[in-house]
């Protein structure tokens, strides 16, 4: 069985999808992993989110690098809705100890998001894996090197914020992994679902 923390942090970049409507996060997920960006994560802000994240399992059931997770996880009534729907993983803008529960029961990962030291160490004792940075161009990639010296072992994935231009600097300064989320489809409206394809491989390549 396919290891799915080691297959997220291999994969580095998750795709963060906020899209119109189902239909539109199940067309820039599509065209996220045909330029090579490996981890969905279908937020909460999107409507019908739950309908898109179902279809995405079905469509990529046979890809075990393919990783379907939910964001934007506000409350324990959306982590359930979220893992009934196949998520693999949830990811939220906060700490939440009662859906860091509900994950772990449900044996899925969960990725809270935290701004300060406190809340790194609280999100960790309560047995978070990874911890999501955010508002991650407030805190910039010199927040990770701080992190690291005295908390050496916790693993940081900044969300927001993260560019073309950055994300190198972010993964040498000792980010597991990134989100990246309106640059992928910002170009959607004017250039089409294509774009997101292009924009993708744009920073698989920055990443290397």
């Amino acid at each position: 069985m396919v290891n799915v923390l080691e297959q997220l942090k291999e994969n580095y970049i998750f795709a963060v999808i906020r899209g119109n409507s189902a239909k539109d996060a199940i067309e820039i997920s599509k065209y996220s992993i045909l330029g090579g960006v490996k981890n969905i994560e279908v937020t909460y802000t999107t409507p019908d989110a739950s309908k898109a994240i179902v279809e995405l399992k079905k469509m990529y059931s046979n890809n075990t690098e393919i990783v379907i997770g939910a964001g934007t996880i506000m409350n324990v009534e959306l982590a359930k809705e979220a893992i009934s729907s196949g998520a693999e993983f949830l990811v939220s803008p906060h700490y939440d100890a009662s859906i860091q529960e509900l994950a772990k029961d449900a044996h899925i990962y969960y990725f809270p998001g935290c701004a300060t030291t406190t809340e790194i160490v609280r999100a960790m004792n309560g047995g978070a894996k990874i911890i999501k940075l955010f508002p991650g161009a407030t805190l910039g990639p010199s927040f990770i090197k701080d992190i690291h010296g005295p908390i050496p072992n916790v693993d940081l994935m900044p969300s927001g914020g993260v560019s073309l231009s950055n994300i190198k600097e972010w993964k040498d300064k000792g980010a597991v992994a990134v989100g990246v989320g309106s640059a992928l489809s910002a170009k959607v409206g004017s250039e089409g679902y294509e774009s997101v394809t292009n924009i993708a491989k744009k920073f698989v390549q920055a990443l290397n």
